[in-house]
């Protein structure tokens, strides 16, 4: 059995990569989670935004909504687990990047994913809306990328590990060439 396998299988991440055409119903398929999640961050909420390739117009994308929340309080978060669990998410904690809260739905075959970071933290609410933008801004960019998720997909069919860090690298030149793209427009949160 290839351990890059079983490494992630005992997580529940999918064992096998897909990566599909860009899918018009994506936008809808954000607001309406939006809404079904709302009343749980209730009067912590600070702002949702949809991230990730599936927010990018034309971006090949594994089928994953990717939604970024920033918060008053993590703390606040934490206490709600039961309230995401009843509505279909599993709650992961930090899920190995301190500082945020990860919640996934759709157990193997996931559909949704949060990523909760409390306000102030520049750096990551920052570096995910700066490489959506710069996505969107620059299509032969998010094509490239396109096609290496693509063929990663086909080398790496049922291993995320191998898949995920056979796109590491293209991942962060873009997100170095998204944040100073960022920076030289003015943008801050």
């Amino acid at each position: 059995m290839d351990l890059s396998i079983a490494k992630w299988e005992h997580i529940g991440i999918p064992k096998h990569v897909v990566v599909r055409d860009y899918n018009p119903d994506y936008p809808s398929m954000f607001e309406s989670e939006k809404k079904l999640l709302a009343p749980i961050f209730a009067d912590n909420l600070v702002y949702f935004c949809h991230i990730g390739s599936t927010a990018v117009v034309g971006l090949k994308a594994k089928p994953i909504i990717d939604i970024m929340v920033s918060v008053r309080s993590l703390c606040e978060v934490d206490a709600h687990k039961a309230d995401f669990e009843a509505v279909g998410y599993e709650y992961l904690g930090e899920f190995g990047m301190a500082g945020r809260r990860y919640l996934r739905k759709g157990g193997d075959e996931r559909t949704h994913q949060i990523h909760v970071f409390q306000e102030g933290d520049e750096y990551n609410l920052s570096r995910h809306l700066a490489l959506r933008d710069y996505l969107r801004a620059h299509p032969n960019e998010a094509a490239s990328y396109g096609k290496l998720k693509e063929g990663l997909a086909e080398r790496y069919p049922f291993d995320i590990e191998g898949y995920c860090l056979g796109k590491e690298g293209f991942v962060k030149e873009l997100e170095e060439k998204a944040l100073k793209e960022w920076g030289k427009r003015g943008k801050r949160l």
